[in-house]
């Protein structure tokens, strides 16, 4: 190998590490940063003159986080008694005959009680169900039982399962399967996810592998691709 193919080869490996290390970092950095500022728009409810940025002649990011968190908190302890029910209650009431407002607010509010509620029956159990067809196997969630008419119709005894896609699992499809069809497994729903957005590359119970053999796998497929070509 000529020096002039060295220099390249060892420039193309620092090139490689330092993109592995970079955008991880730069991505979690992006995506706090969106949150941050998403969040430090509630400053807007305050009046000018009690903003943080006020007080000290220039913008405070991550105000906002505390803000919302202090509007969370003294939400609950107001709607948690007796009155703040009822308020609750009669708001309710209001936007559920609201032709639009009552199908979005309908369904938010029951996807917001499954995930922070500890419904016995919300994602118990992860599953492997025949999906699309007969043969090929999936993950799934089982999410609850289906009405009872639907078991008299079909005649089976149904479960509800949530096939969620990749590498975006928060849409998917809804199944209703015979319980006899599926296969209970014993991996966490926390893996499963992994699994799933990983695109199946981590498996439930790897562990997660360092940066420093991540970058040298890395450079290593990277000279077998380019020795090959």
């Amino acid at each position: 190998m000529s020096e002039t193919s060295k220099i390249i080869a060892t420039l193309r490996r620092y090139i490689i590490a330092g993109l592995l290390i970079w955008i991880p970092l730069g991505v979690t950095f992006l995506a706090i940063k969106l949150i941050v500022d998403l969040l430090d728009k509630s400053l807007v409810i305050l009046p000018e003159h009690l903003q943080p940025g006020s007080f000290y002649g220039y913008p405070i990011h991550g105000a906002g986080i505390i803000l919302c968190i202090l509007i969370v908190l003294i939400t609950g302890m107001i709607f948690t008694n007796l009155v703040g029910r009822k308020v609750v209650f009669g708001g309710e009431f209001i936007l559920t005959r609201l032709p639009i407002i009552r199908s979005i607010y309908t369904a938010v509010k029951q996807l917001t009680q499954t995930v922070l509620t500890s419904d016995e029956n919300a994602f118990k159990q992860v599953l492997l169900v025949e999906y699309p067809r007969r043969g090929i196997w999936t993950l799934a969630f089982q999410t609850g039982e289906p009405i009872a008419e639907f078991n008299d119709l079909t005649g089976s005894a149904l479960l509800t399962a949530f096939v969620p896609t990749t590498p975006n699992p928060t849409s998917g499809f809804i199944l209703m399967l015979p319980k006899d069809e599926v296969i209970r497994v014993s991996i966490n729903v926390e893996d499963a996810l992994k699994f799933i957005m990983s695109l199946g590359v981590v498996t439930p119970g790897s562990q997660p592998e360092t940066t420093s053999k991540i970058i040298d796998k890395a450079i290593s497929a990277h000279e077998k691709r380019h020795n090959t070509g």
